[in-house]
């Protein structure tokens, strides 16, 4: 098995009314946690990293990592480019084997966000990379990426539709009421403008910032018509909280091959729970 790109994946959920998880990974340890995780569970998934991910791992790292989980587990796995801004950045990471990318451009003025899109899906579709972009803006922070909540912008369902007939891009993510990072609030989300969004399109829509989402409402993006939902802050706070409860138990502790072993369950929880949310079990 190898690196896929994640246009299938997508398609296959579409047609089957689930939706595929998008786990941030990190590191080794995140990798063996949703990989094995989503194997057991018989579930489709993706690893997806920013550009501050694989910054700090560096690309060739996550690239031998990722494609060692997919042939031990025997399952194809897409290692996915998430908010990453530059297309020169994303061109040199197709060419060490990643097969989805997204290109966030809704920082961009509508016009030249388009332009992005086009030379980036251009590049990607040669390399049979599938190609995920963002119209509208989330708040809350993303990696190094922060959106101040007056910056964010719900997406328009009429410039969507332009906006993917213009970039042929796979997949869209839109802004609906969500917002990266852990809430303050419980989000109120715009179903109503989800389902107008679905009724003129069938590319598939991808739901950001879902770590504490109620789970009824992740359920109800998914009906609706949402087909990848993008996991992070929660598996990052499962994780640290777990090995700072293990210090806190064994003040005296050193050893990292034994005091990540709690993190690793304790994401591993996190993996459970919203492969089962999004209805992926049984679907590889």
């Amino acid at each position: 098995m190898f690196l896929v790109s994640s246009r299938e994946m997508l398609h296959k959920a579409q047609l089957g009314g689930y939706a595929v998880p998008a786990f941030n990974i990190h590191n080794l340890e995140t990798v063996q946690v949703v990989v094995e995780t989503a194997a057991e569970m018989q579930s489709p998934v993706i690893l997806a990293g920013t550009p501050g991910t694989f910054a700090y791992a560096g690309t060739d790292y996550l690239v031998g990592i990722c494609k060692e989980a997919a042939k031990r587990y025997e399952m194809p796995i897409a290692l996915h480019l998430d908010h990453h801004e530059s297309y020169s950045d994303i061109r040199q990471k197709i060419e060490a084997g990643i097969k989805s990318a997204m290109i966030d451009g809704s920082h961009l003025p509508f016009e030249q966000n388009i332009e992005l899109v086009k030379q980036v899906v251009a590049f990607c579709h040669r390399w049979d990379c599938s190609v995920e972009a963002e119209l509208g803006r989330l708040g809350g922070q993303e990696d190094d990426l922060i959106v101040d909540s007056k910056d964010a912008l719900f997406t328009d369902p009429d410039n969507a539709i332009e906006f993917i007939e213009k970039t042929g891009v796979d997949s869209l993510a839109i802004a609906i009421g969500t917002a990266h990072g852990m809430y303050k609030e419980e989000p109120c989300l715009d179903f109503d403008r989800l389902g107008i969004i679905r009724s003129k399109t069938d590319v598939p829509l991808v739901l950001h910032g879902a770590s504490g989402v109620p789970d009824q409402d992740v359920r109800r993006c998914i009906e609706l018509g949402i087909t990848k939902v993008n996991v992070a802050t929660e598996l990052k706070i499962a994780f640290s909280d777990a090995v700072k409860q293990y210090f806190l138990d064994n003040p005296t502790a050193n050893d990292p091959r034994h005091y990540i072993v709690p993190g690793k369950a304790a994401m591993k929880q996190v993996v459970i729970d919203k492969i089962r949310v999004c209805g992926s079990e049984g679907k590889l």
